[in-house]
């Protein structure tokens, strides 16, 4: 799946599960700095995508995510072309 179309879904999940506006959201934010979210908030991410994806996605492999750019190619394999 193009990186484009990952990003744009992504960005509407993280909008969703941590009411945040969609379009403040951009591959090169912060998780931690810029759209404030915690270790916490990536276990409720991590929880998320394996519903949205139907798969049990690792969370380790979310260890060294810094950015949403980061979190684009760690999700692009698990999620199916629509």
């Amino acid at each position: 799946m193009d990186n484009d179309i990952v990003f744009l879904k992504l960005k509407e999940l993280i909008g969703s599960v941590f009411e945040l506006d969609a379009d403040s959201i951009t591959p090169n934010k912060r998780l931690d700095e810029d759209l404030d979210l915690d270790s916490l908030d990536m276990v409720d991410l991590i929880l998320s995508l394996n519903d949205y994806t139907d798969e049990k996605i690792d969370p380790s492999l979310f260890k060294d995510a810094k950015t949403v750019q980061d979190l684009v190619e760690l999700v692009r394999p698990f999620l199916k072309v629509e």
